[in-house]
């Protein structure tokens, strides 16, 4: 009886187990982590419609441009200090005035007579130009010698409506390239006589240069008080002794006409062939090209 009941315990059924049953109801999993909710299209659209209503908080009232107006980003772009884009960060910034009142509007519009100031400088509305001409004889750059000889901006009339001017001073008789531009700062600069840039001039002497007075003109010489320096000077291949190739800085066509006659040369012609790394390249007599902007980048950069 022992056994049985003992095999009875081993084997058979236990009905008054101590564990769980499976069908019991399971205890809730814990909630994962949730992401931010997603915003309604109505309360983003809200959202957005408030966001742009600060946006134009500093725009001035949309009106119609007058045919003298201009947009005040576009009036400093074209005066040549700085990109729209970057002119617009200067406006926001309150770093501009017009006719003396700080203007923070964007797409402010501006009279072509109204006085910008641009970070402390007055600007002037005309767009930067530079206009190369490969200038013929008989046309001078002075507005004084009467009648008899043409000036030079007749050869780029219609070119710009800009007011440009020539750098430097050419005669008569001088040939070669000329630039034009309304860029005062680069007038001045390339008539300082501390500019580095330099010029190549063709000179055509009325004899044979000898070679002794080469020699003395290559170590530079000091001509009224003044000391020039001559970068090079040579003798022009397969050409006469008087053909002469002189490389210096001074843009003024008068110094190369002094250095021949301090050796008692007379000059026939000049003609510059090269100025601050512009050719004659493509460029007939009398005919004018504007400059490229990578042309542009390197004369600011000299």
């Amino acid at each position: 009886m022992n056994n049985k009941e003992g095999n009875n315990k081993r084997g058979g059924s236990r009905p008054n187990s101590s564990r769980p049953n499976s069908n019991k109801p399971k205890p809730p999993m814990a909630k994962r982590a949730q992401g931010p909710k997603k915003v309604k299209p109505a309360v983003k659209a809200a959202e957005e419609e408030k966001a742009e209503k600060i946006k134009k908080q500093n725009q001035a009232p949309k009106r119609q441009k007058a045919a003298d107006e201009i947009r005040l980003n576009k009036y400093i772009s074209n005066s040549g200090v700085c990109s729209r884009r970057d002119a617009d960060i200067y406006i926001q910034s309150g770093n501009v005035k017009v006719n003396g009142v700080p203007v923070t509007e964007m797409g402010y519009l501006v009279k072509l007579n109204d006085v910008v100031n641009f970070d402390g400088v007055v600007l002037t509305p005309e767009k930067k130009e530079y206009i190369l001409l490969n200038k013929p004889k008989n046309f001078t750059t002075a507005l004084d010698e009467g009648q008899e000889y043409r000036n030079v901006l007749e050869l780029v009339r219609g070119s710009t409506t800009a007011k440009i001017a020539p750098i430097g001073r050419m005669d008569k008789n001088t040939t070669g390239l000329l630039l034009f531009t309304n860029d005062t700062d680069m007038i001045r600069k390339f008539t300082l006589p501390s500019q580095k840039s330099s010029k190549i001039y063709q000179v055509s002497l009325d004899k044979n240069l000898k070679f002794e007075d080469l020699e003395k003109i290559s170590k530079g010489l000091v001509l009224d008080g003044h000391r020039v320096f001559v970068e090079e000077i040579s003798y022009i291949e397969k050409e006469a002794k008087s053909e002469v190739g002189l490389k210096l800085r001074s843009s003024n066509v008068k110094v190369v006409r002094a250095i021949f006659e301090n050796f008692e040369y007379d000059v026939l012609r000049i003609d510059r062939v090269s100025f601050a790394g512009l050719t004659k390249k493509n460029l007939p007599r009398g005919n004018w090209r504007f400059l490229t902007e990578q042309e542009i980048i390197n004369l600011k950069n000299v």
